[in-house]
């Protein structure tokens, strides 16, 4: 990468780099997982880059919110994963994901500019169109895993 795509990358941060953090939701409903349709044709577990002012816990039913319409409550923690080693790699700075089983409690699809609907899947009924920098079905499959197995560790990298 030129020096210059580097440095434009990163000026605001003067101090030490650190990763950025990612949540997901996995919400589920009649064993059923809950998925956002992306605008770019993809599906994916709802959450985004967790904002300075939020809590993995907050951020995670803000952000499921936001892309949902649905309200959500934070139940426990699935995973902490490296995304270098479970997602597609493209980008420069390093990315924290962190995965929460979530109880949904109320609402429905509201227009947003994030996605266009949203839909609840089985395990073996998920989408092949996947936004795998976002979640790939391996960690779909990690979601199940938890909400039907709640004694299972965190797992982390």
């Amino acid at each position: 990468m030129p020096v210059d795509k580097i440095y434009g990358l990163f000026c605001n941060e003067t101090g030490y780099q650190t990763p950025k953090v990612d949540t997901r939701a996995a919400v589920f409903v009649e064993d059923k997982i809950l998925l956002v349709h992306e605008n770019n044709g993809t599906w994916s577990l709802p959450g985004g880059w967790c904002d300075v002012d939020q809590s993995v816990a907050s951020n995670t039913e803000k952000e499921v919110r936001e892309e949902t319409g649905c309200i959500v409550a934070s139940d426990r923690l699935i995973a902490v994963q490296d995304w270098r080693k479970h997602n597609v790699t493209n980008y420069a700075y390093g990315v924290i994901k962190i995965f929460v089983l979530c109880k949904y409690e109320s609402g429905k699809f509201e227009e947003n500019i994030e996605t266009t609907e949203i839909a609840f899947f089985g395990e073996d009924e998920l989408p092949e169109n996947l936004a795998v920098e976002k979640c790939t079905k391996e960690q779909i499959q990690m979601c199940f895993a938890a909400y039907h197995h709640p004694d299972v560790p965190v797992l982390f990298d």
